[in-house]
């Protein structure tokens, strides 16, 4: 799908209903694909780790999570229609899908996080079957025979939905080297839907999200794992406003990407 650019990177211009229909078409389709939302974080982050930055450009939908991305996005003459999160797209995603008795494996969390996540899904959308779950191991992306261990549940599952939900950038990382080896066919980077699924970290009220305070609100339940990441690292996407200016296609002020999905 046709891509437009937005800071150091290009998006998909979609709303809500359209992401869920793509995704549809590619479940129907059997068309294997990888799903990118990038907020403030993720941009920031791209500044300085290359691989991060070609992850999100090639994914099948790169979306547009947060609302101060939607401002920037308005700012620049782009705007985006609609700020489409990992964890809202999951729950919207799921509630389709259970129409067609499509199955989900849930990857991500500690303990029994993703085993109660599971449950509230086969509670909630009654059609959509669970193919299984797994709380991978601390470090397991840096072994090989771990991930191997994980990508042969997850194909001996045979999802058609895999919610990867590890944080960034590891999420992202993982699902670009493996989701081709996992046998699911749409595979979301969903952050922390794990938690919100199992009921273990709550989401901010929707009027505190439409303002564009989710972050604040995720900051007040964890100050201390958080405050440098929303008052330090990501107030560095303020430079970047003036740095990339009309986006990344136009060269003379830096940047680069790519402009498509594939």
């Amino acid at each position: 799908m046709k891509k437009q650019a937005l800071l150091n990177t290009y998006v998909n211009n979609l709303t809500m209903q359209e992401a869920v229909r793509e995704l549809m078409d590619r479940l129907r389709g059997r068309k294997v694909s990888y799903i990118v939302p990038v907020n403030v974080d993720v941009l920031v982050k791209m500044e300085t780790d290359s691989y991060l930055k070609e992850i999100a450009g090639r994914a099948d939908l790169t979306l547009v999570d947060g609302t101060p991305l939607l401002w920037i996005a308005g700012l620049l003459g782009k705007p985006v229609k609609q700020k489409i999160s990992g964890s809202d797209l999951a729950p919207a995603l799921m509630e389709e899908a259970a129409k067609h008795g499509y199955s989900v494996y849930i990857l991500g969390g500690m303990g029994d996080v993703p085993e109660k996540a599971a449950a509230m899904v086969k509670k909630t959308w009654k059609g959509i079957r669970i193919a299984g779950f797994c709380a991978p191991p601390s470090g397991f992306e840096k072994d090989e025979g771990e991930l191997e261990r994980i990508n042969e549940r997850i194909r001996a599952a045979e999802p058609d939905i895999l919610l990867a939900c590890f944080g960034c950038p590891k999420q992202e990382k993982w699902v670009y080297e493996n989701y081709r080896r996992t046998s699911a066919i749409v595979t979301i980077c969903a952050g922390a839907t794990v938690d919100f699924l199992a009921g273990t970290a709550r989401r901010a009220p929707r009027w505190v999200s439409r303002m564009g305070f989710e972050w604040f609100y995720r900051f007040l339940q964890e100050p201390r794992r958080l405050f440098r990441r929303y008052f330090v690292d990501d107030l560095k996407i303020v430079p970047m406003i003036w740095k990339y200016g009309a986006g990344p296609e136009a060269g003379k002020k830096g940047g680069g990407g790519i402009c498509r999905g594939r």
